[in-house]
């Protein structure tokens, strides 16, 4: 291999204030790598309201070149790691190697690190720097920072809320939801943690009198299922995500991916469910983190698998986050939470729903429980320009100074307050949970009941939702929610960083997509 170094930048995220730097990590320590290589092409606009693409499809225009990967390997074995899987359709190579290796692979030194719960991890000390045979191959190297990535976002009600809230049949009666029942479609959920027992999901949908959905536990990166260990953690992000999915889409298949909650597991998991067979209809997200807390690279490599997934026809929906327009990071400055963000991506804000005794929606406004509640986030990215489909939405610049214009999150919204959120069962016990963590499976039981009455699957349906959208109204399909605020941003007549085009009009929005070309 070349001694011949290119600098490679954009792949370091900040050291944690409350982490400590322990020294260089032990040479001989194994490290897993994922690295994300270029397309041999790059989709343009149109490409996402063409017919879904197979896998092989997408591999053959999209995927990498077998030269780039034969390259790859090349440099991967010649500094002494080892090539774990390699695809070129997901353009994803796997390695494998000790520290040392993988040090020289790409010029840096991992330096271990102690997290302030007293974990171990590891990361870069400084930018990488890469072989003249591996410089201009490669768009990312995720996995040399192991740091947890992500964080859920749900929310607990409080010990007054806990005894009411709604099933989420309820909902779906207040937002007139296709009647369909998803039958012949199936959802993808990416979980980084947590687990789920039958017995819970059993309990959960014979209360609500409907026969529990097939679920299919798939494990990514050597994570597993483990239920019953994390109630007031993880399990209860899966548990939620799986019955408010399960009861919106009840015959639709549910394939639930675990992986580490690392930038490289999360990659690996959405990349495996974009890529099975049969596609799924939609994947649903709840976990992420405020922008600024990626890597520029790890970024850019799940924006790209939410295009790829987006290309196979599959709808990803993630929630848009639960702590105001701050995103729960320091300051007043506002942030955009990620994955939601990625323009191939439907991200999900959150409101508070009143639903009268006849089932009706009686008042809906901005989720805003203030600072010991939680709120819906929402923003302008400062990662991704605006988007095609959202130039007529009349998107703002960012608030605070030098604020530029950029993607507008959320795109949709649904009930998201814990004070009027979902019924759920976790590790044998009922309880309330909200957040836009319930939004996003939400929406992704609401896409499987559209494509089955349309007959197809729904991919990029961007273009087809904001149809329409101008800078003062909402299109066909959506209820318009004009009054609260998350902190920076406030709810206005059409689409806001709160609530985006507004809550779902089911039969209103199934006739608009009908009526699309």
């Amino acid at each position: 291999m070349s001694e011949n170094r290119v600098p490679f930048t954009g792949n370091l995220r900040t050291l944690w204030a409350d982490a400590s730097v322990v020294g260089p990590l032990d040479t001989a320590a194994e490290v897993t790598a994922t690295l994300v290589l270029r397309r041999r092409a790059e989709p343009d606009d149109a490409a996402f309201d063409a017919a879904p693409l197979t896998v092989d499809e997408l591999a053959e225009r999209y995927g990498a070149q077998p030269d780039d990967l034969e390259a790859v390997r090349a440099a991967v074995t010649a500094a002494g790691a080892e090539v774990v899987a390699a695809d070129a359709g997901t353009r994803l190579v796997q390695v494998r190697g000790a520290a040392q290796a993988v040090n020289a692979l790409f010029g840096t030194e991992l330096r271990e690190v102690r997290l302030a719960d007293g974990a171990s991890a590891y990361q870069p000390n400084g930018e990488l720097a890469l072989s003249a045979e591996l410089g201009g191959l490669l768009v990312g190297v995720l996995g040399l920072d192991n740091r947890p990535q992500a964080a859920t976002r749900y929310a607990v009600a409080g010990a007054a809320a806990a005894t009411s809230g709604y099933t989420p049949l309820q909902i779906a009666q207040a937002y007139d939801l296709p009647p369909s029942d998803g039958a012949g479609q199936t959802i993808a959920i990416i979980e980084l943690g947590g687990g789920f027992a039958q017995s819970d999901l059993d309990a959960y949908f014979a209360e609500l009198k409907l026969t529990s959905p097939k679920v299919t536990a798939v494990g990514v990166d050597g994570a597993t299922n483990v239920a019953g260990k994390d109630p007031q953690g993880a399990d209860g992000e899966v548990l939620l995500d799986i019955e408010v999915a399960g009861a919106i889409a009840p015959a639709a298949a549910q394939v639930v991916y675990f992986a580490p909650n690392t930038d490289s597991g999360f990659l690996d998991a959405i990349t495996q469910a974009a890529h099975a067979t049969p596609a799924p209809t939609t994947m649903s997200i709840s976990w992420g983190q405020s922008e600024d807390q990626w890597s520029a690279s790890a970024r850019t490599a799940m924006d790209n698998a939410c295009a790829d997934a987006a290309l196979l026809g599959v709808t990803v929906t993630a929630a848009a986050g639960d702590n105001g327009s701050t995103d729960n990071q320091s300051g007043s400055a506002p942030h955009a939470d990620f994955p939601a963000s990625s323009p191939h991506v439907l991200g999900c804000g959150g409101t508070h729903l009143t639903i009268d005794s006849s089932g009706t929606a009686s008042a809906e406004t901005v989720w805003d429980d203030g600072g010991q509640g939680g709120a819906t986030g929402g923003g302008i990215s400062d990662a991704f320009p605006v988007p095609a489909y959202q130039k007529q939405a009349g998107l703002p610049k960012r608030a605070g100074a030098g604020g530029k214009v950029g993607r507008g999150v959320p795109d949709v919204a649904g009930d998201a307050d814990p004070q009027t959120g979902y019924k759920v069962r976790v590790d044998g016990t009922d309880t309330v949970f909200g957040g836009t963590s319930a939004v996003a499976p939400l929406w992704a039981g609401l896409i499987c009941r559209l494509a089955a009455e349309l007959g197809k699957p729904l991919g990029l349906v961007h273009t087809k939702l904001y149809a329409g959208a101008t800078a003062t109204a909402s299109p066909p399909g959506f209820r318009d929610i004009t009054e609260g605020s998350n902190g920076a941003y406030s709810a206005d007549a059409g689409w806001d960083a709160c609530t985006g085009l507004g809550v779902p009009d089911g039969a209103k929005l199934l006739a608009a997509l009908r009526a699309a070309k």
